[in-house]
């Protein structure tokens, strides 16, 4: 017989249920764990989509910036290219202007003196009318354009137009001049020879006197 003292052993039965009913608790464990993981893996996820959004919206910014700032630059460079064709342009009215007044005094002279050029001042008259036409279409497009820059190249393309024809204008004006001039000196040659024509002949009559004496 054993004594009483001895140690009972373990019933088996108990331990494998205890085992089981800890493994149960470890699942379940395990679960809640898995379920924990794979939310926390969603909002991860869900963070990347969000940060790669932003990554991507930052570089269209980032572009559209780039984009803005050139389109910046560009207008900045062509307004002061605008800028110093107008400055280039207004130095040369005042020349255009004084040509103009003088053009204007002389035409005014010479119709006045020379009947046989009235024809040529006529278009003189309308030339310089023209270059004022040309003076007055420029000044309203300064005006006009002054504040615009949307449409730069046509402007400085229109201005550039303006200006040649003006120069074009008062070339022709100095052209018709010197012809006027010429015209003039012409006149006035056959002025002086008519005079001199005139004054031989009673000369001639007074020798032809002297000899029949």
């Amino acid at each position: 017989m054993m004594g009483q003292d001895d140690t009972q052993e373990p019933d088996p039965q108990q331990t494998i249920l205890q085992l089981e009913q800890q493994a149960s608790k470890d699942k379940e464990a395990l679960d809640k764990l898995l379920v924990a993981y794979q939310a926390q893996e969603a909002d991860i996820n869900e963070m990347k989509a969000q940060v790669e959004t932003l990554n991507r919206e930052l570089i269209d910014k980032e572009t559209e910036k780039e984009g803005i700032n050139n389109l910046l630059t560009n207008l900045r460079r062509q307004k002061d290219e605008m800028e110093v064709d107008l400055a280039k342009a207004n130095t040369k009215i005042p020349f255009l202007e004084t040509k103009l007044e003088k053009t204007e005094e002389m035409l005014e002279r010479e119709k006045a003196r020379l009947g046989t050029a009235i024809t040529l001042a006529e278009e003189i008259d309308e030339s310089n009318q023209a270059a004022q036409a040309e003076l007055a279409a420029r000044d309203d497009w300064y005006i006009q354009h002054m504040q615009i820059f949307e449409e730069l190249n046509d402007a400085i393309k229109t201005r550039h137009d303006m200006i040649d024809r003006a120069i074009a204008t008062a070339k022709e004006i100095q052209s018709k001049q010197e012809t006027f001039q010429e015209q003039k000196k012409a006149v006035i040659e056959d002025i002086k020879n008519m005079e001199s024509e005139t004054v031989e002949e009673p000369e001639e009559s007074n020798e032809i006197v002297s000899d029949k004496e």
